[in-house]
């Protein structure tokens, strides 16, 4: 199992986001390259190379500052292009190969995120 953290996703990334495309583009790409580097850098600290798994299942759990209601939906959409960098990292082969299953939506006032376990195979 691999398990990393990312920052809560900005919320032009969420799909209800109503932002400019060319904010959105550049956002987009500063998540996609730090779950990659964040992936990376898990890899390299236990000293192993990229797995390649065929298939893989995504539990992702949000800590939020607040605890207003938010759309389990929406956040786990909002995870897109972390999605894309982590198979950037070379975790799975293919984007398209992650199962994702239902977030977890918690609250940590002091420390907001995103936990990410991935597992090798589907649920």
């Amino acid at each position: 199992m691999i398990t990393i953290e990312v920052p809560i996703p900005h919320r032009a990334l969420n799909p209800n986001g109503r932002s400019h495309w060319g904010a959105k583009s550049s956002l987009t790409s500063i998540e996609r390259q730090t779950a990659r580097l964040t992936a990376m850098s898990w890899l390299n600290e236990r000293m192993v190379d990229p797995p390649r798994w065929a298939a893989a299942t995504i539990q992702c759990t949000f800590y939020f500052a607040t605890k207003r209601r938010r759309d389990k939906d929406n956040a786990e959409a909002s995870l897109k292009a972390t999605r894309d960098g982590l198979a950037d990292a070379g975790i799975v082969a293919n984007d398209a190969a992650f199962t994702s299953l239902p977030p977890t939506l918690l609250v940590d006032k002091s420390r907001p995120r995103v936990v990410i376990e991935i597992r090798e195979g589907t649920a």
